[in-house]
């Protein structure tokens, strides 16, 4: 499950999740989030993928991994 939250993406840059939506065309669960660096846009990303694991380096991460405010 998904939640309203700061997240650490694999690579190590931080985004906070603001709110879901669903694709007009397709129906597919979406996320909308914003980068915590630099950037001032407003991102989507299907659901199936933000909560995807990759490998890295031969281990298995999510690809977000939901973190404390602090952490930050």
């Amino acid at each position: 499950m998904i939640f309203l939250g700061k997240y650490r993406h694999y690579k190590g840059n931080f985004y906070e999740v603001v709110g879901f939506a669903v694709h007009s065309e397709t129906l597919e669960d979406m996320v909308v989030y914003k980068p915590l660096y630099g950037e001032d846009k407003t991102w989507v990303r299907p659901l199936r993928m933000w909560s995807e694991s990759v490998d890295v380096g031969g281990k298995t991460v999510k690809r977000f991994e939901l973190v404390h405010t602090d952490d930050v």
